[in-house]
């Protein structure tokens, strides 16, 4: 298999050592170089010390762009344009974003949810990587917003673990803080609804639903557990069909007859959905890994169909349940 020669700038936070993790087992991935200007100089092992064994590759602050085929960009939030104006890559290089900074698909970038957007993501040379909480929540409502049932606001409520804040500290992020305690934050106001909004009205050029999401803080790790509802006049059974229609060709989302929970997910890209009716409303479940569905997975996930790749290659990950 020809390997694709590959680099990720700001490889050093939790979603650059998830791209880490799965690109140097990827069989289509060479690892040219790994950047980080606060770990320049360090082996990769001394800041991701579970990759010992794994991989010899040193964190380098120089930038090579000549002969890179594919550019993981894991750089803070508002930093990924004024890195691309400096740092120019040859026109064929494959660039996946997973900042903010393009999901408005500015720049030419494509927005890279593969269940919704696989035909563009495949044509791409710029892939915007979604964000976690709205990869969930986007899985959760995108086949009932196609079949034109989201006529009321939309409830939303989702909780994700301690990594989705990134490894800088602050103080909702400390040990003391996060365990055996449970918060909200941003009411109505999260930063994904904007992304959310521009999917669903590509999907149905008419949608203009509030989207009234709870996001809390959870006391756990790693994962996200949305769950969406809204009135819905059809039967479990046609909802439950309709959402099996609409991902029949999704390689890594599920609908499950059983009840579903967040281990499940963790450590795959997976994201599982379950659907109820009651009392006159349908309700959705959704869990995925906010690490890797909701970042580095759904960007591996985006590479491969960018390189005409079979679209699970080196994300077959789950190897523990509890």
């Amino acid at each position: 298999m020809k390997k694709i020669k590959t680099a990720i700038i700001g490889a050093a936070g939790y979603t650059g050592g998830e791209l880490l993790r799965l690109l140097v087992h990827h069989p289509a991935c060479e690892l040219i170089y790994v950047h980080s200007n606060s770990q320049k100089g360090k082996k990769v092992t001394k800041v991701h010390p579970d990759l010992i064994g794994e991989t010899e590759l040193v964190f380098t602050d120089e930038v090579q762009t000549e002969g890179i085929e594919a550019l993981f960009l894991g750089l803070p939030h508002g930093q990924t344009k004024g890195f691309l104006e400096k740092h120019a890559f040859p026109k064929d290089t494959v660039i996946i974003d997973l900042s903010t900074d393009f999901r408005d698909e500015s720049n030419g970038f494509t927005y890279g949810l593969p269940e919704v957007n696989k035909d563009k993501i495949k044509q791409a040379k710029k892939i915007a990587n979604p964000g976690c909480f709205a990869t969930g929540i986007q899985l959760a409502l995108a086949p009932a917003v196609a079949a034109g049932w989201t006529k009321d606001s939309i409830h939303i409520t989702g909780i994700t673990g301690s990594t989705g804040a990134g490894k800088a500290l602050s103080e909702t992020t400390h040990f003391s803080y996060r365990t055996n305690n449970i918060s909200v934050y941003k009411l109505f106001n999260h930063q994904h609804l904007k992304e959310i909004g521009q999917t669903f009205r590509q999907i149905e050029s008419d949608f203009q639903q509030e989207l009234l999401f709870v996001p809390y803080r959870g006391n756990f790790t790693r994962g996200i557990w949305i769950t969406a509802y809204f009135p819905f006049e059809g039967t479990l059974d046609e909802a439950t069909n309709s959402y099996r229609s609409f991902y029949q060709e999704a390689p890594f989302t599920w609908v499950s007859e059983a009840d579903i929970d967040l281990k499940q997910v963790v450590n795959t890209n997976k994201c599982l959905l379950h659907l109820k009716k009651e009392k006159g409303n349908l309700i959705i479940y959704a869990a995925i890994d906010n690490l890797l569905k909701g970042a580095s997975g759904q960007a591996v996930q985006n590479f491969n169909l960018a390189f005409g790749l079979e679209e699970r290659l080196g994300l077959n990950l789950k190897s523990i349940a509890f």
